[in-house]
């Protein structure tokens, strides 16, 4: 069982720097193409002063940083057991090439099912931009197989 202590415990900060050639390789990677996420000219346009990030783009910064990695091990939970259940995004403003957006996570809950077979962590986050400013928050449903 995943210790309930760690409920409440905070993530390291993760600092995820927006760079023009990962978008586009992004968008590309998901099938997006609607080109505000790989024109310059159209993202201008649409009234971004340069590429937008697509949508679920900030779930890559505690990824690129270890931090998921960390946080795993330290539950005890291995890759073979592991499964997405849940990530949801609320945004606030939009992150653009330039912008450099530092992601914070907090374990708000830890709870089971079907006696112990199913494990779900859930895992609040922040990120701000350079500026400090509110870009989204998310949520993020880890699920355990026993």
């Amino acid at each position: 069982m995943i210790d309930k202590k760690w409920i409440g415990h905070e993530l390291p900060a993760s600092e995820l720097p927006i760079e023009r050639s990962r978008l586009r390789f992004f968008a590309k990677a998901i099938g997006e193409t609607d080109p505000l996420y790989t024109d310059e000219a159209a993202a201008r346009d649409a009234g971004y002063p340069d590429l937008p990030a697509p949508p679920t783009f900030l779930f890559a910064a505690e990824l690129d940083s270890g931090a998921t990695d960390k946080l795993l091990a330290d539950l005890g939970i291995p890759l073979s057991k592991l499964l997405h259940g849940e990530q949801g995004f609320t945004y606030h403003r939009s992150a653009c090439v330039g912008d450099t957006v530092t992601v914070r996570s907090r374990i708000e809950d830890i709870y089971d099912k079907k006696n112990g077979a199913l494990e779900f962590v859930v895992k609040a986050s922040r990120a701000t931009n350079q500026n400090g400013e509110l870009v989204a928050e998310m949520r993020t449903v880890i699920v355990c197989r026993n």
